[in-house]
């Protein structure tokens, strides 16, 4: 199962539907960013990830209007 199926499978239900997700990948083509953001997440970063924006969205929550950064 990929992180896109996992993604899919969280957003399944009602009661996980608004969990917030942070895809981290070494993918990071704009065709990446979307099937991510289709797959449900609401953050895609790519590796090397940048500690302190993962550390913001953690701390955060991650609900900065689920955008794809």
């Amino acid at each position: 199962m990929s992180g896109l199926d996992v993604a899919k499978q969280i957003h399944s239900t009602e009661k996980s539907r608004t969990t917030p997700l942070i895809a981290l990948t070494g993918y990071g083509q704009a065709d990446d960013r979307i099937r991510s953001a289709e797959a449900g997440f609401d953050f895609h970063l790519t590796k090397p990830v940048d500690l302190g924006l993962l550390i913001q969205l953690l701390a955060s929550g991650a609900k900065s209007g689920a955008k794809i950064e």
